[in-house]
């Protein structure tokens, strides 16, 4: 690691090199609050800033698809449909986008991809503006419009560990992880007041709009080629088979997303929200209660996301995702256990807390071990782990809470973490011991 230069006023990132550390300043309340060392790294500061713009304008359009499908089809099956279409092309091109996004210079592939996501964007506009009521045409631009996420978001995260020093990893992942969580909150509660105001079309423009100051953002990255000589110039599916092998030879990336994949599939219970809500919080008002629930997992994680100083210098990331991953649990069994709604929310905002430092930890984690030459596969297969590990979660806490009923389904699910995290951790300590 490059040390020699702590200049934040120029580019360290701009000639290949792993920025330098910056001074630490921060005393009294400071020290609790969120750490924003990061975003003096000018190359990491514009890439941030995108995803401010973006963080809310993508969750626009994913409010405005569904609503359209559904105004059109009138069911609510040909919007779970969509969900399904809009999938198969983020798994496919996720895993494809890491193997391109290590082969290739990644500010470029973020042009292209940043640059397909706009003009995606601006054909949901025209579709809707022009009054075509297809909604093939909505699930094939959903399907490539998700396409290109697939592709960017490998490059997008792998460029973060080119742009700040290895102990800067934990800071610039809670700061962009608050950024996407408040994005999935005021989103939605901004797309809800403005569809009546404006009308579909409009919301579709604005995201579109959002996507150009994007695209100029990344323009004013640095040069983000291979480091190595030897880098793949390909990018096929065998070097995606390379991944995998490359996870399955490091113990301590696999275990990082075995965590992930125990937490989301056991403990995720958002399928069964919309029956709590009908059922032991129907005195508080299905509405109110169902919005709650839904809210509560997010701004749990942005308060987490906003007091990251409070853990993001802590060196043993290991350790820190196993703690993160039991806490989730304790606090979806502590969900299940409440027949108080304001409970039962506080709860769930305890369990966005632990997400957000165990997304944290994880982030580093893959950065910090994996080579420069593997780091977008690792984050393709990220992207489809968070991508996929809900989904399975929604069918096995629906058919489990159809068996059992809602709340013994949930509470079991967090007893499971708790019990399968244990497990992991102590079987293999290869996890708890990482430490940068």
């Amino acid at each position: 690691m490059d040390t020699s230069k702590s200049d934040t006023d120029s580019d360290p990132a701009a000639d290949g090199r792993t920025p330098g550390p910056v001074p630490a300043d921060r005393s009294g309340w400071r020290r609790w609050a969120m750490d924003t060392r990061p975003l003096r790294r000018p190359a990491f500061r514009r890439l941030w800033s995108s995803t401010i713009v973006t963080a809310v304008g993508s969750q626009l359009t994913a409010v405005a698809v569904p609503k359209q499908i559904y105004d059109i089809t009138g069911s609510s099956a040909w919007v779970g449909y969509a969900s399904i279409a809009g999938l198969l092309p983020l798994v496919v091109f996720a895993l494809w986008g890491g193997a391109i996004a290590d082969s290739m210079d990644r500010r470029k592939l973020l042009l292209v991809t940043n640059t397909g996501m706009a003009v995606t964007s601006v054909l949901f506009w025209v579709q809707a503006a022009t009054g075509l009521g297809s909604v093939l045409v909505l699930m094939v631009l959903l399907a490539l419009q998700q396409a290109f996420f697939g592709l960017n978001s490998p490059a997008r995260q792998a460029s973060i560990a080119r742009l700040v020093p290895k102990d800067e990893l934990p800071a610039a992942n809670a700061l962009g992880s608050t950024v996407m969580q408040t994005g999935l909150v005021a989103g939605p509660l901004l797309a809800g007041a403005l569809i009546p105001v404006i009308g579909l079309a409009e919301l579709y423009l604005i995201d579109a709009v959002a996507l150009c100051v994007t695209v100029w953002a990344v323009v004013r990255l640095p040069a983000l080629p291979p480091l190595s000589a030897a880098a793949s110039k390909r990018a096929g599916w065998r070097e995606v088979a390379a991944g995998f092998r490359y996870i399955a030879g490091h113990k301590v990336l696999l275990l990082s997303f075995l965590a992930d994949i125990i937490a989301m599939v056991f403990g995720m219970p958002r399928a069964l929200f919309p029956q709590l809500a009908a059922q032991t919080f129907a005195p508080y008002g299905e509405g109110l209660a169902l919005g709650l629930l839904f809210a509560a997992i997010p701004i749990g994680a942005v308060l987490g996301g906003l007091s990251s100083g409070t853990f993001s210098r802590i060196r043993r990331h290991g350790l820190m995702v196993i703690a993160a991953v039991v806490a989730w649990g304790a606090a979806i069994t502590g969900f299940g256990l409440s027949t108080s709604l304001w409970v039962a929310v506080a709860f769930l905002a305890a369990a966005g807390v632990a997400d957000m430092v165990s997304m944290v930890f994880r982030g580093a984690i893959l950065l910090s071990a994996a080579t420069d030459e593997m780091r977008g596969r690792m984050q393709g297969v990220f992207t489809v782990v968070v991508a996929g590990g809900p989904r399975l979660a929604d069918v096995l806490h629906g058919t489990a809470g159809s068996l059992f009923g809602a709340r013994a389904a949930v509470v079991g699910g967090g007893l499971l973490v708790i019990a399968a995290t244990l497990v992991l951790a102590t079987a293999t300590p290869a996890l708890r011991r990482y430490t940068i």
